[in-house]
């Protein structure tokens, strides 16, 4: 007597049948794979895009230096405002490890566009004077004209911030550009870049250390002393700083690392990538609610079809296998186009945002992984269901 044994399924086998499968249905299998796909976009759009900001904040504090420190006045133990003694920039200049010291002092002129502004519309831009190599030493850069040399620091000439030019209305230094500022007219020689390390100079009009003492009413004492230190030792001279500029009331002088603020800064992005991550996990359950219910109508639609395979000799594993295969496959076109859609949204952003565009090599591979088990925890009853099946029930059914 001859036994016939099943033949056994190679994978390419299973391969093939899965995908006629899903080549019989294309709409209904375009539409499960697309609520994949956008599950996994979005998740690796937010990946990518807060990658690609971190990678962005990296190049510029990598361009900018991570070694800037800055000390400003704080208050007295009765709550009242203090300054910094004269001797200040000098004695942090002896620091050893210090490589550069520069500073900025507030005054009490306001700057407007014209003589006709009323007082009170100030634009919230402040006049400080600056010295000559602040510029250098902060990091920041001119879009326009020139900064304050050794001639024009003495006479009415300014240098805008950006913030502090675009409220003013001012797109470009020139000698007929003027704006009136303390009560005479300045002109506007220079217009600064976004200083990301010193952000408070986009909103002021600096002038010359000279003219704000002789025209500005300006005390001459420094409101904010900028250092810069050698890498290895930045910690070590914050922790001086304080006790330097200040020998006799260390404790009204306050001391921080602009690269500090931000990082905290992109920190507190988190808390919006993790909700964004949330809504990807969503989108990628429905995914596979979508990819279990159209496996599901599938086995309902294709009792036929399983009758006939099983009273050809098809085992129960043989159909289990084939509806697991369907599943996997229908998630892995999804996860593999929710890929590559994420790559392209980041990419976009990343463009718009002039940032390098990076997306991790393991976000993208998680995401194929992460729709694969989907898809096999979605196929699975699906494919159960079909292998249950007799055959005179599958062909008795219409």
């Amino acid at each position: 007597m001859t036994v016939l044994v099943p033949a056994r399924m190679r994978p390419r086998d299973v391969v093939r049948v899965g995908g006629s499968g899903l080549r019989a249905r294309p709409l209904r299998v375009f539409l499960s794979a697309l609520g994949i796909a956008i599950g996994i976009a979005a998740m690796l759009g937010v990946v990518g895009i807060s990658a690609s900001s971190q990678e962005d904040l990296n190049r510029q504090l990598e361009a900018l230096g991570t070694n800037l420190l800055t000390v400003a006045p704080g208050q007295s133990l009765f709550g009242e405002a203090s300054h910094l003694p004269a001797e200040s920039e000098g004695r942090i200049g002896q620091i050893a490890p210090v490589t550069a010291v520069t500073a900025t002092g507030g005054t009490p002129a306001r700057v407007y566009r014209n003589d006709h502004i009323p007082p009170a519309e100030t634009g919230s831009i402040s006049v400080t004077a600056a010295r000559l190599d602040l510029l250098k030493d902060v990091g920041a850069g001119v879009v326009s004209g020139a900064w304050l040399n050794e001639a024009t620091h003495r006479h009415p000439a300014t240098v805008l911030g950006a913030k502090a030019a675009d409220r003013l209305g001012v797109v470009q230094a020139g000698p007929d550009q003027r704006v009136w500022l303390g009560g005479q007219w300045f002109t506007v020689v220079g217009v600064l870049a976004p200083a990301p390390l010193a952000p408070e100079l986009d909103t002021a009009a600096l002038v010359g250390w000279p003219v704000a003492e002789e025209r500005l009413g300006f005390d001459g004492y420094a409101t904010t002393i900028y250092a810069r230190a050698r890498e290895a030792y930045v910690v070590q001279v914050r922790d001086v700083l304080a006790a330097t500029a200040n020998p006799e009331k260390p404790n009204e002088v306050e001391v921080s690392r602009p690269s500090d603020v931000l990082a905290a800064k992109q920190a507190t992005d988190a808390t919006l990538n993790a909700l964004l991550l949330g809504l990807g996990g969503v989108a990628l359950l429905v995914g596979g609610v979508g990819v279990a219910n159209t496996m599901v109508i599938s086995v309902l639609e294709r009792r036929a079809e399983i009758g006939l395979r099983r009273s050809l000799g098809a085992t129960r594993g043989q159909i289990r296998v084939q509806f697991l295969a369907e599943s996997l496959l229908l998630s892995a076109i999804g996860g593999v186009g929710g890929v590559l859609l994420g790559i392209g949204v980041t990419a976009a952003y990343a463009g718009l945002r002039g940032w390098p565009a990076v997306v991790p090599v393991w976000a993208m591979l998680g995401g194929v992984v992460a729709t694969l088990i989907i898809g096999g925890i979605a196929g699975f009853y699906p494919a159960v269901r079909a292998a249950r099946m007799s055959p005179t029930e599958a062909l008795a059914t219409p």
